[in-house]
């Protein structure tokens, strides 16, 4: 029986180091560099910035080290987007000379790398890459050029974002030291975050499905973030850096806002791919009265610049008149194309797959951004929940997309009808994260509008 018993142990160890050996001897020359690079980047920051930090802080400080080498490992494409925006990062930072002022002294800054210029390029590359997308559904005989230029300008686009967020986070500290804090703290800045999270994962999807026709929806929402920020940002002059609001200034928000707004971006994502799934579905369907979901798209479009025409001082009316017309030109080219959108698509099997992996991505990352802001809550408040209704939203949000997970995994949900029910959800999430810092107070209205 020992004897077994040994064999076995030493079976289980050879298992172990053989699948060790395997994973580590996938790795090439470059993913070494890089991940020495990543190493030395980030003992640099720990050793020029740890007087600065507290322990929790270093912990994340130190934990991201292997995260991003396991990122870069994991999906090859980032390698180089991490370290072009790393070196634009610091060639920005360089650039400041510790003076604020030279944003507008020196070419690049001003016009490429500071925070503000950097995600106004953003916001363009955005545009275009949604443009491109649609013109590669539509194209006869180039679709597939337009839509590799959508796909590569998305990537720069999340570069100028990431470029943008790096440099905005040194900028507070040059405005002081009591104001430096990590650029996810407002609407303007999660706004930021969002676009290039949703983006960066639908990239991910394009690569692994080797479709890029999906881009034309999940872009639009991303379109529709960045045209929300550029108001926001005239209206409110949102990309002045404020100080942080007491209860702000923790190192938990480091860890619950991206958790929060990769939970945001998925189910994002999730919607507009099921919007694409029920077009598919409908692509020959002739009574207009059934075509519900692009009915439904419009009266979204329509309803939102009902929402934001408070803002008509500030010349907000002829925003979002222009956002009613670009609307109403999309939800229509999308009713009068829906033949020619649907056999551009990815098989419905392919859809419902990737809706169901950005679900299940997004309801892990949502419920670990759930359980940090309950212990962040404890801290700040002296309670893990107070019913307050960010909370009772995020909640609301929770609960549909666990239902949503439980019906697929135990009952077989697929088609259709878990299509409707993406597209709802991101209804409720859209008023879990917006409409709740619009219509409602509490402990977390801080991004009001």
């Amino acid at each position: 029986m020992n004897t077994t018993t040994t064999l076995s142990s030493r079976t289980t160890d050879a298992t172990t180091i053989s699948l060790q050996e395997g994973y580590f001897a996938k790795r090439n020359a470059l993913d070494w560099i890089f991940a020495a690079i990543a190493l030395a980047g980030g003992l640099y920051g720990l050793a020029r910035y740890g007087a600065f930090m507290d322990v929790y802080e270093k912990g994340i400080l130190l934990g991201t080290i292997p995260a991003v080498i396991a990122m870069g490992w994991f999906w090859r494409p980032l390698r180089a987007l991490m370290l072009l925006v790393a070196g634009f990062s610091l060639l920005g930072i360089v650039s400041y000379q510790g003076d604020l002022a030279r944003a507008e002294q020196v070419f690049w800054l001003k016009y490429f790398l500071s925070s503000q210029s950097a995600i106004l390029w953003m916001s363009v590359l955005f545009f275009m890459s949604t443009a491109f997308y649609w013109m590669g559904m539509f194209a006869r005989g180039q679709s597939g050029t337009m839509e590799l230029l959508g796909s590569r300008i998305a990537w720069v686009a999340v570069g100028m974002a990431l470029v943008g967020t790096m440099v905005r986070w040194y900028e507070s500290y040059l405005i002081g030291a009591d104001v430096g804090h990590i650029p996810v703290s407002n609407l303007y800045e999660v706004f930021v975050l969002f676009s290039w999270m949703t983006a960066a994962f639908y990239l991910y999807f394009e690569a692994q499905y080797k479709t890029r026709t999906m881009g034309a929806f999940v872009m639009l929402v991303v379109s529709a973030a960045v045209g929300f920020l550029l108001w926001y940002t005239v209206v409110r002059e949102a990309h002045e850096i404020q100080p942080l609001v007491p209860a702000l200034k923790s190192w938990w928000m480091k860890l619950h806002v991206p958790a929060n707004f990769i939970g945001y971006g998925m189910f994002s994502l999730a919607a507009m791919v099921s919007l694409a799934y029920l077009i598919k579905q409908q692509a020959l369907e002739t009574r207009w009265y059934r075509l519900t979901p692009l009915w439904l798209l419009g009266v979204v479009l329509c309803f939102v610049p009902i929402v934001f025409r408070k803002s008509t001082e500030i010349g907000g009316t002829n925003y979002w008149l222009g956002y009613l017309l670009v609307s109403g030109l999309i939800a229509a080219a999308i009713l009068l194309g829906r033949q020619r959108i649907a056999a551009r698509l990815p098989s419905a099997e392919v859809l419902d797959d990737v809706m169901y992996k950005a679900i299940a991505v997004g309801f892990a990352f949502f419920t670990i951004a759930t359980v940090l802001g309950a212990l962040w809550a404890a801290e700040a408040w002296g309670g893990y929940w107070s019913w307050d209704p960010k909370e009772t939203w995020a909640l609301i949000v929770w609960l549909n997309y666990a239902a949503w997970l439980h019906m697929r995994l135990m009952k077989g949900l697929r088609g259709t009808v878990a299509a409707w029910w993406a597209l709802v959800g991101l209804a409720v999430t859209t008023f879990a994260f917006l409409g709740v810092n619009m219509f409602l107070s509490g402990l977390h209205s801080y991004g009001t509008l």
